[in-house]
């Protein structure tokens, strides 16, 4: 056989390969994605109900169920944003002569950057508890006192003009910068960039999901809304000046509900 003839064979069996982890990959982030939302709509009807009517004081094992559903809420908003990432280091982990096992690699790297969301849903728990300790929240986990919603709103509003947020932005929306200045080798290496990207999505996201202490932390209507903004924030052409006009919107909207009270 010519070299000619075996680089075709060659570039064969990648596209190949390719398209199979390409499929590999949308399968495992929709499963999860799809299992997460499940989690968080039984929650909202069945545990979360005992929950919002305040008949589970803040135990130990309280804790660990809204820490959970956290958790899990952040998996179901925040990976289906991630995906042109996580598709983009599939295909680089494939053609890197390092890793034999990409789509290992892939749930690795997916593991890290869960990784980050997790410690963000420990803290938004502890946030949660001290809320409602200062009677903040309602027992439907909703903002309770005006001063305390329009400030939520002010300080989202905020944080969309601030250059923290320009940054984590603009490493969410550039995937293959992100792959080129951060990529390491091996299993270890994938779940160091997972996490790292997942600390770029949490400095972009993290006031965002704290408006869900204004509108709700069970409303699956206005999660659904926070999580399809982020998406658009992260993947249209126009999603930095999106976040731009939301961050006014939400500065009026923040001011309007203090001074109505």
């Amino acid at each position: 056989m010519f070299v000619g003839d075996q680089s075709v064979v060659n570039e064969s069996a990648l596209a190949k390969f390719l398209k199979r982890d390409r499929r590999i990959v949308l399968a495992g982030l929709a499963g999860v994605v799809v299992l997460a939302w499940i989690y968080t709509i039984g929650f909202d009807g069945g545990l979360g109900d005992a929950a919002m009517a305040g008949l589970m004081p803040w135990t130990f094992l309280h804790f660990g169920l809204i820490f959970l559903m956290w958790a899990v809420m952040m998996v179901g908003m925040m990976l289906p944003s991630a995906a042109p990432m996580i598709l983009l280091y599939a295909l680089v982990a494939r053609k890197s002569a390092e890793k034999n096992t990409p789509v290992i690699g892939v749930g690795v790297f997916v593991a890290g950057y869960v990784a980050a969301w997790i410690g963000f849903s420990l803290t938004a728990a502890f946030l949660q508890w001290v809320f409602e300790q200062f009677a903040l929240l309602s027992p439907m986990m909703v903002s309770a006192n005006p001063n305390f919603g329009g400030g939520l709103l002010i300080a989202a509003g905020a944080y969309q003009w601030t250059p923290l947020k320009d940054r984590c932005l603009g490493n969410c929306r550039a995937p293959l910068a992100f792959i080129t200045n951060a990529w390491r080798d091996g299993l270890r290496g994938a779940f160091r960039m997972g996490l790292e990207h997942g600390l770029y999505c949490v400095g972009c996201c993290w006031v965002l999901m704290g408006l869900l202490f204004f509108g709700g932390v069970m409303n699956l209507l206005w999660i659904a809304a926070i999580a399809g903004f982020v998406m658009l924030e992260k993947l249209a052409p126009f999603g930095v000046q999106a976040g731009r006009f939301s961050g006014f919107l939400l500065i009026v909207s923040g001011l309007l509900v203090i001074g109505l009270a």
